[in-house]
């Protein structure tokens, strides 16, 4: 019985609790947007961090590409290397 009456209480209570913690985060969301406005142009622009952010990463690829290009070319001169020396010297 102690039981049942527990889940009754616990039924109405978090939905309380739910409302109230809304209304009290919307109510402060209101302070806060009823504050002094910071102007655009001392704001960091989000876009130009992201777009520097882009062109590092572009580069780190770039790089990438060329150490991996360079040597996949070298390891393939190697096996071209390899194979004639292993052709001249079944030839001989």
């Amino acid at each position: 019985m102690a039981l049942l009456s527990v889940w009754s209480v616990m039924r109405v209570a978090i939905p309380f609790i739910s409302v109230v913690g809304l209304l009290s985060v919307r109510l402060v969301g209101a302070s806060q947007d009823s504050g002094s406005v910071i102007p655009a142009e001392s704001r960091p622009c989000v876009d130009c961090h992201a777009f520097e952010f882009m062109q590092r990463a572009l580069q780190d690829l770039k790089k990438t590409a060329y150490n991996l290009d360079t040597r996949t070319e070298t390891l393939l001169l190697r096996a071209e290397k390899r194979g004639l020396c292993d052709c001249f010297h079944a030839i001989h």
